[in-house]
């Protein structure tokens, strides 16, 4: 840059957005890292979230104009460290962790799941993976620091090309010259190097950098020979400095910061030149324009922002608003919030293309494949237009995933197979590179994508003990308005075996004192108090044992009675209107008086019961006949059960023992146990948390849960009950005591089953089929999980003695010392112990 000509990005201006321009509704992770926290394609922006192994993902535009969806990617067992958008493939994602590997995942088109798998897995490599980039000319190259060791990957075949383990202490930042050619790296041993990764794994500069350890980073100045390198100096302050390598045995420029502690961030655009840093916990962004030519660093403007920096992106040049003249666009991510800061150079005519403001840009069509490029090949990338009319419109999908999954089908193993025709690239027959030996190193695939606590948090779970989320559970009886009171005639007879009545989200069964069994029908949606006139009731004939509401069929009520029968009634739609007397079918088979009912949890027309006879019987209702009978019990049978996935069944009997089946496979108990204990079950040691207990004034007559989408969410409740009383029949609602409730409270409200759709029907099950039903978000649409919600900052509860003190004068800090200490010693104004004594009289003393 000419020393005496005005620079055309001298009057850029950093523009805010308001706030609906923000991307809300986030979580940002805090974990120490090396990375810059938040990366941008053209297409998604990811950034690493509150929970360990997680990746946020967000699209870069909202094409409707609505609000963006955050997605989350469950990457790895433990933090995200780094990770990196390929140039040229603008769906694939390089992730690096503290689990010791390298996943390599290919993000959906808009509006689609994010994937549940990576597409391949690079490691572990000994040690966690601190940063990552991708090479910024060949497709499928990838560069990873771990440890005191950078590793160049070939992706598509899941092998390293080389290693480059010369560093004297833990790397701090690598990074490709623009031309590929050369990988610079900043250690903490204060040296900055520079590889030749197809020469030698050896560096072939090096310079002490900043005479502080801390955190350092490197850049590159596009495809010239100069870096620029930002760190602390010995008197720790924040420095940039500018370096050449032709001369690197000095910087050419030292520029101080300030002194915040913080460590910088830094972006670079090659083709504006313009430098923006950013400090860690701080809300100002320095812009300047750097000049390789001459050494110069010229501050263009700085703006201050209302979040703290967590991190930094900058926007791919092609997704630039060029006609509005934003020629650079960084994001920020705060503890809440993407803000997305624009750039623009003021000129006079909006309406125009001003090509001296947007050169032609590097395309996202790769010059070279990975083994080409380490055979030698140092094509450069073709360069395009901004211009909105001239734009190129093809897209590039690396191969890199699809050849891949394509070798682990045909379980060859890696090969040197030629790859033009899928690429247009060709491949060397070797891995070892030019003039040195290939370096061997594990390319076993690594932990599952699954997510999974991190040591840390193991080892404090280890000290203190699991704990349930629901210790707290709170039940409370509804509203009056809710009850449906005025219950007359209830029967108190009903075997404890049996519930005593039965629910299910539309309607109430009841069974009453009166002879013949007479069952009352209550719909949920009309509640208040019962008229005093008689209602039409069902006729069941016998004294009801057991009743069992048919999951599939709200309408369907399956009675057991005293007369070893099963009746089957048919509820008409709004209710009861008159008596019945007819039963839809009639089971006939057990010769005792039954004890339960239970429909099948999966396939319809099934149903289970048990009898005094000591069997259980298993009932296709679309035939009415019995389909299996179950033996092996030698007592009365208290309860019954079917496994959630309906495979098994399970009985307790009045003998100790809890016997488990599998009705399909033998009519004989499979195993069982002697104690029966309720808790919440976890699928970790020590794999039964106690909870909170719930209780009432009065005695229950029964008690019934509904399904889980009787629940209301928004009071984080995650049960509903019905108490049959003496006289009344009460919700009962137990929920969470949470304070940001308005969030959808994600970890207690898991995807619940669609328990009114059948996975497949009675016969097939009987047949040996096994059915999985679908599953449903409770969440309301208008709901934001709390999972993304803002994290607050956290707000000291008390003012900390140095800070009350300095406040104060000496003259005040000796009063008040003097103050405490009389204060100690009782209060001076009290009378003494030896005034209250009584003396003699004067003659007493004679």
């Amino acid at each position: 840059m000419n020393r005496f000509k005005a620079s055309k990005f001298r009057h850029t201006e950093a523009r805010l957005p308001r706030r609906e321009a923000w991307i809300g509704g986030i979580r940002a992770g805090s974990g120490a890292s090396c990375g810059n926290h938040v990366k941008a394609s053209c297409r998604w922006i990811a950034f690493n979230a509150e929970a360990a192994g997680m990746l946020g993902i967000v699209p870069l535009e909202c094409k409707d104009g609505g609000k963006r969806t955050v997605s989350q990617l469950c990457c790895h067992s433990d933090a995200v460290t780094d990770f990196d958008f390929s140039p040229f493939d603008q769906l694939l994602l390089a992730t690096g962790s503290a689990d010791e590997t390298v996943k390599v995942w290919r993000l959906p088109e808009s509006g689609q799941d994010m994937p549940s798998g990576a597409g391949l897995t690079l490691g572990p490599g000994g040690g966690p993976v601190d940063m990552l980039q991708f090479h910024p000319t060949a497709d499928g190259v990838l560069a990873s620091g771990a440890g005191k060791r950078v590793t160049v990957w070939d992706v598509g075949q899941q092998q390293p090309l080389t290693a480059l383990d010369s560093h004297g202490d833990q790397l701090q930042s690598l990074v490709w010259k623009r031309d590929g050619r050369l990988l610079g790296t900043s250690c903490k041993d204060k040296k900055l190097r520079i590889f030749d990764p197809r020469a030698s794994p050896a560096a072939s500069q090096s310079v002490v950098g900043h005479e502080n350890n801390k955190d350092s980073r490197l850049l590159w100045m596009g495809s010239s020979d100069c870096l620029i390198s930002v760190g602390f100096s010995q008197m720790r302050e924040r420095e940039v400095k500018l370096w050449d390598t032709r001369r690197f045995s000095g910087a050419m420029l030292t520029m101080a910061l300030d002194t915040s502690p913080g460590a910088t961030i830094p972006l670079y655009d090659t083709d504006t030149g313009l430098l923006v840093l950013a400090g860690k916990g701080e809300n100002l962004l320095y812009c300047f324009e750097a000049a390789p030519a001459q050494p110069a660093l010229t501050q263009v403007t700085q703006c201050r922002t209302e979040g703290s920096t967590r991190g930094l992106a900058a926007v791919p040049r092609l997704a630039l608003d060029v006609m509005a003249c934003e020629v650079l666009r960084v994001l920020q991510l705060t503890d809440t919030a993407l803000v997305p800061v624009s750039y623009l150079v003021p000129r006079k005519s909006v309406q125009d293309f001003h090509e001296d403001l947007f050169p032609d840009s590097a395309g996202m069509l790769p010059a070279t494949g990975a083994q080409a490029w380490w055979a030698g090949d140092s094509q450069q990338v073709g360069r395009v237009s901004l211009h909105p009319a001239q734009r190129p419109t093809e897209t590039f999908t690396s191969p890199v995933i699809a050849c891949t999954q394509r070798q682990a089908a045909d379980d060859t193993g890696p090969t040197n197979t030629d790859r033009s025709e899928g690429s247009g690239y060709s491949s060397p027959s070797s891995l070892a590179s030019p003039g040195s030996n290939a370096t061997s190193l594990s390319a076993s695939t690594g932990p599952s994508s699954g997510f999974a606590s991190s040591p840390s948090q193991k080892s404090l779970q280890s000290i203190l003990g699991p704990s349930s989320r629901f210790r707290h559970a709170q039940g409370r009886v509804l509203h009056r308005d809710t009850h449906l009171t005025n219950l007359r005639g209830l029967s108190l007879t009903t075997p404890g075996e049996c519930d005593g009545f039965c629910a299910n989200h539309q309607r109430v069964a009841l069974p009453l004192l009166s002879a013949g069994g007479q069952i009352a029908i209550l719909e949920l949606s009309k509640p208040g108090r019962l008229p005093d006139a008689a209602m039409p009731t069902i006729q069941n004939g016998s004294a009801v044992a057991d009743l069992s509401w048919d999951p599939f069929n709200p309408r369907r009520l399956a009675v057991a009675g005293e007369d070893a029968k099963i009746r089957l009634w048919q509820i008409p739609e709004g209710g009861l209107r008159e008596t019945l007397q007819e039963p839809e079918a009639v089971l006939r088979g057990h010769t005792e008086k039954i004890y339960s009912v239970r429909f099948h949890p999966v396939a319809s027309d099934l149903l289970v019961s048990s009898s005094y006879d000591m069997t259980v019987r298993i009932w296709e209702l679309s035939s009415g006949q019995e389909a299996l009978c179950l033996r092996g019990h030698t007592d009365q049978i208290f309860s019954l059960a079917w496994s959630p996935d309906g495979k098994k069944l399970a009985t307790v009997s009045k003998d100790g023992w809890l016997r488990l089946y599998e009705p399909r496979h033998s009519p004989q108990p499979q195993q069982g146990d002697t104690r029966v204990f309720l808790y919440e079950v976890t699928p970790e040691p020590p794999y039964f948390l106690e909870c909170n207990s719930f209780t009432s004034n009065e005695p229950h007559k029964g008690f019934v849960f509904l399904p889980k989408t009787a629940c209301e969410v928004r009071e984080v409740e995650f049960a509903r009950a019905l108490r049959l009383g003496q006289s009344t029949l009460e919700p009962v609602a137990f929920h969470v005591p949470r304070v940001k409730k308005e969030y959808f409270q994600d970890d207690i409200y898991p995807p619940t089953r669609i328990w009114w759709e059948p996975a497949l029907v009675g016969s097939a099950w009987l047949a040996g089929e096994d059915g999985q039903q679908r599953r449903a978000s409770l969440r309301p649409a208008d709901m934001t999980p709390v999972s993304e919600a803002p994290k607050e900052a956290p707000v000291r509860k008390f003012v900390p003695a140095s800070v009350y003190l300095e406040e104060k004068s000496d003259e005040q800090k000796k009063e008040e010392l003097l103050s405490a200490m009389v204060a100690r010693l009782g209060n001076r104004d009290d009378p003494l112990p030896q005034d209250s004594f009584e003396g003699v009289d004067e003659d007493e003393w004679d």
